[in-house]
């Protein structure tokens, strides 16, 4: 027996789940997904990653600035069973959430109830967590508060970056939708409770986030540059130029805090420095460290302010 759903979502993120339910035995009846945007100086228009997957696979597509009567009509018509919802960029009105026979289902970026809220897989990594995961939980009207199916862990290294982790968790979620849509076809289904006194929350990340504080200690400063690559980026102000550091490694020296102690380009922090590997200077191109210090001197002894 096959399920009839709904996905919604937006972002790269939700293709590799989309996918996988696509290539299911289960039926899906349609996509729903932002509307197309303006981007770039041209303001050209560019339909999301999940629109342009499901109208090269046929998938019936919808983009609709408001979830309105319309909208709710719509789903209560196409009567599925289940609605997935990955990185859609819209809340879900309580109206459509409380539709008869319906199981609205949510893939997290965290271990719920931690780091709740829009930004959970930088605010992880810049947190210095040890570990983090997906969470498919079902859907209330309270933000990432629903009761949970399927938690599934995954490490956090000195090396995690946004990236990675974000394509790692995609994954992971395309494997773990199509258990949970089969315990609720099989009707093994088992809704666990968040405990409301451990949640956190990942608050937006606001771009002044980015500039580096050199009084941090070195890991701190090291998590920041992976959490934030490539968007919005860390970065700090050298002779007037901003330099967005992209990769960056600790090393146990000493100095005084934003004090360039190498002409490698190690740098002190409060505790330890950092050694930048990849950099992209304001208006050039992606460049090594090499690549950089060649027509860049850097005087070792000076400091960056912040």
């Amino acid at each position: 027996m096959s399920l009839k759903l709904i996905f919604m979502g937006t972002p790269q993120f939700a293709v590799p789940i989309l996918n996988a339910i696509h290539n299911s035995k289960h039926e899906i009846l349609c996509v729903y997904t932002q509307p197309p945007k303006k981007k770039n100086r041209g303001q050209k228009i560019y339909s999301s990653p999940v629109q342009q997957y499901a109208e090269s696979s046929n998938l019936k597509c919808r983009y609709p600035s408001d979830l309105n009567e319309e909208e709710y009509q719509y789903i209560k018509n196409l009567k599925p069973a289940i609605v997935v919802v990955v990185a859609y960029g819209k809340i879900l009105p309580k109206k459509i959430l409380d539709l008869k026979d319906i199981k609205f289902l949510n893939i997290h970026a965290s271990l719920l109830p931690k780091w709740r809220g829009a930004a959970p897989i930088q605010r992880a990594i810049m947190n210095l967590d040890k570990t983090t995961g997906i969470s498919i939980m079902k859907i209330v009207s309270k933000l990432d508060a629903g009761p949970t199916l399927i938690k599934s862990e995954i490490p956090i290294t000195d090396e995690t970056n946004y990236d990675s982790l974000s394509d790692q968790m995609s994954k992971l979620g395309a494997i773990k939708i199509l258990e949970a849509i089969n315990l609720i076809e099989n009707k093994k289904a088992n809704f666990i409770d968040q405990d409301e006194t451990e949640a956190t929350y990942a608050k937006k990340i606001e771009k002044i986030e980015g500039k580096i504080t050199w009084k941090e200690n070195a890991d701190k400063v090291i998590a920041k540059i992976n959490a934030l690559n490539p968007n919005p980026g860390s970065w700090f102000m050298l002779k007037g130029s901003r330099i967005k550091v992209l990769k960056a490694v600790e090393v146990k020296q000493q100095g005084r805090p934003g004090e360039i102690l190498s002409s490698k380009f190690i740098i002190a922090c409060k505790k330890n420095a950092i050694q930048i590997l990849e950099l992209k200077k304001e208006g050039k191109n992606k460049m090594n460290v090499q690549e950089y210090t060649n027509g860049n001197k850097l005087e070792v002894g000076t400091s960056i302010n912040e």
